[in-house]
C-alpha cells in the first residue's frame, strides 16, 4: 500500500532527525548536525535492502515517489528552518563537519556507482599496453 512507504519515509526522517540532534549535541552544537541527509540515506539503504529481498511491493514504492516529487522544497524549508548561527558559534566544528561531508561524499561516489577510476577516463586517454599496441 502506498502509505506504507509514506509511513517508511516518516520512519526514515524521525530517525534521522534524532540522530542529527544526537550528532549536534554530542559535538556541542545546539542544532540538527545532518539529520535530513541522515533520513535520505537511511531510506536509500533501507529500501534497496527491502527490494533486494522482495519485500517492497509497488504499491509501497509508488508511497516513496510521492515523496521524491517533493523532496526539494521539502529540504529547502528544512534548512532554511535551521538554526545556522547557532551551529556557526560552535566555530571551526561547523567547519570541519561541513568539510568532512563533503570529501567523504565525493569519495563514496566511486563507491557507490560500482565504477573504478579507469573506467571514468575517455576511451583515447587510457594508456596503451605494449601487448596492445596501435595500429597505424
Amino acid at each position: 500500500m502506498v502509505i506504507y512507504g509514506v509511513a517508511l519515509l516518516a520512519g526514515c526522517m524521525l530517525v534521522g532527525l534524532v540522530i542529527g540532534d544526537v550528532l549536534g549535541q554530542l559535538l556541542g552544537i545546539d542544532a540538527n548536525l545532518g539529520g535530513v541527509g541522515i533520513a535520505m540515506l537511511l531510506l536509500i539503504f533501507v529500501t534497496g535492502y527491502l527490494k533486494s529481498r522482495d519485500h517492497l511491493p509497488e504499491s509501497t514504492e509508488s508511497g516513496i515517489n510521492f515523496w521524491n516529487a517533493m523532496y526539494i522544497p521539502i529540504v529547502v524549508a528544512m534548512a532554511a528552518s535551521q538554526n545556522v548561527a547557532a551551529a556557526f558559534s560552535g566555530g571551526m566544528v561547523a567547519i570541519l563537519a561541513g568539510a568532512l561531508a563533503v570529501v567523504l561524499g565525493l569519495a563514496m561516489v566511486p563507491l557507490l556507482t560500482g565504477k573504478r577510476v579507469e573506467d571514468a577516463m575517455p576511451l583515447d586517454a587510457r594508456p596503451v599496453s605494449p601487448a596492445q599496441g596501435r595500429t597505424p
